[in-house]
């Protein structure tokens, strides 16, 4: 996605410009033109300032920077207000670890993350078609994909705890040939993101099954264990824990530890799944591949699925400059902050503690590095290239899916909308900004094209 300021213009007032007007302060010449209000340009200004202030261990520009964004910022506030609030913890949290000796800035404090039931996660994914758009475009390519097949084999590689399945069982209950056997394989380790659940996989799997059964569609759950995962998490809790063991999960995606069998249309699904993935060259890793992400793509390929649905944001959050990502981290997650302004009240909790969800990926993408920054976003048309180098060719949405997908989002607020991209990208847009991106990656398998979404 190429970078764009967002059309809010609120200008905030500080409480005292003329603390920054003398010689001796290096922000003045900087923020020329913004000082007495700030609106989201000038915003993006402090914080390149403080991220330059931070590179070159200036502690004393640093808290002369956070002062005038702790003016600014408000969890309250108007989307740039809140915006700047998590982008201000980002920042103290990263100067704490930079330069903790001349950090004595108390503008952020401790969030901890509520795990949510089964039900609050459902309203949680239906506030804004942020999840939603990818659940629908992919559930009715994968309906596509398996007409004629009696059984399918689905491996799911999410982040919402199966929160997209319902909707699926319940539109192969109603096939006109009735509902093939159905099972779902997940892995039991996650990313360490919200949103977080108070119930195990097994659980989720119970509740689907039983679903399932009230819709007379044969069902199995599976969940594929990783021993060193639930060794590491009896010390760390899950969700606390930025070490995925990924490389060890990848070990055991093998066809006979899967049961994959002849007689299944295998699909593969990655929903916001493909970032977590470390796209860092693993120079001693016993992978052969040249990042764990690649490798990823071409196991899975080896398994010769029917379809392939790859889910994720359009943007480029995994620069390694830390002024490139405060930039398109800043101008890019603004959009679900306006979102939620154009229905829900300033005060509103269920608004708080969705835009706390976004604070927890800000502060990775911008206080962490190496490999506790997991938060590794790439642009649609990186994800293509991958896609491409592993073997797989993009297929076009067809129309039936994109109707499907065009009544989900007249639900929601008019400022969504779609537009399809190249490589057969739908992308989900908000007042014509690019947010996320189902792809479809396909080779032609048995007639059946694998799509990546």
């Amino acid at each position: 996605m190429k970078t764009e300021l967002r059309g809010n213009t609120t200008s905030i007032s500080l409480q005292n410009p003329s603390l920054f007007n003398t010689p001796q302060s290096s922000l003045s010449g900087a923020l020329k033109g913004c000082l007495g209000s700030l609106d989201g340009a000038c915003i993006e200004k402090l914080l390149l300032h403080c991220a330059s202030a931070l590179e070159h261990n200036d502690g004393t520009l640093v808290q002369q920077v956070m002062w005038v964004l702790n003016n600014v910022a408000s969890l309250v506030g108007d989307p740039n207000q809140r915006l700047t609030s998590w982008f201000l913890r980002a920042l103290v949290s990263r100067a704490s670890k930079v330069c903790p000796t001349a950090m004595d800035f108390d503008g952020s404090s401790t969030i901890r993350r509520r795990q949510m039931s089964v039900t609050e996660l459902a309203v949680y994914v239906d506030l804004i078609p942020w999840h939603r758009f990818g659940f629908c475009a992919s559930n009715s390519a994968i309906f596509k994909a398996i007409e004629g097949y009696s059984k399918v084999h689905i491996l799911d590689f999410s982040i919402t705890h199966c929160m997209q399945w319902p909707t699926l069982i319940d539109a192969l209950a109603k096939r006109p040939e009735g509902p093939p056997s159905l099972r779902i394989t997940v892995p039991s380790c996650r990313p360490p993101v919200p949103p977080f659940l108070n119930v195990s996989c097994e659980e989720v799997g119970l509740r689907l099954s039983n679903f399932a059964k009230f819709r007379d569609v044969p069902f199995e759950f599976i969940v594929i264990d990783d021993p060193s995962y639930l060794a590491s998490t009896e010390i760390m809790p899950k969700e606390s824990s930025h070490d995925f063991h990924f490389e060890s999960l990848l070990n055991h995606l093998t066809p006979s530890v899967l049961n994959l069998r002849d007689d299944e249309a295998l699909v593969i699904n990655c929903q916001n799944w493909l970032r977590y993935l470390s796209n860092i060259e693993q120079p001693g890793s016993s992978v052969q591949y040249s990042s764990l992400r690649d490798a990823f793509l071409r196991t899975v390929k080896a398994f010769n699925p029917c379809i392939v649905l790859v889910v994720d944001e359009d943007s480029d959050l995994s620069a390694p400059s830390l002024s490139s990502r405060i930039t398109t981290c800043f101008n890019y997650l603004w959009i679900p902050f306006d979102a939620l302004e154009t229905f829900l009240p300033k005060d509103s909790s269920q608004r708080i503690e969705y835009e706390s969800d976004i604070g927890h990926k800000i502060e990775n993408i911008i206080s962490f590095e190496g490999l506790q920054r997991i938060e590794r976003l790439e642009p649609g048309i990186k994800v293509s290239e991958r896609m491409k180098n592993a073997g797989f060719f993009s297929v076009p949405f067809c129309e039936d899916t994109i109707g499907e997908v065009r009544s989900l989002l007249e639900e929601h607020a008019s400022g969504w909308g779609m537009k399809r991209e190249e490589d057969h990208m739908l992308m989900l847009t908000w007042k014509g900004h690019n947010s996320v991106l189902p792809q479809l990656g396909s080779q032609l398998i048995c007639r059946i094209n694998w799509v990546w979404t």
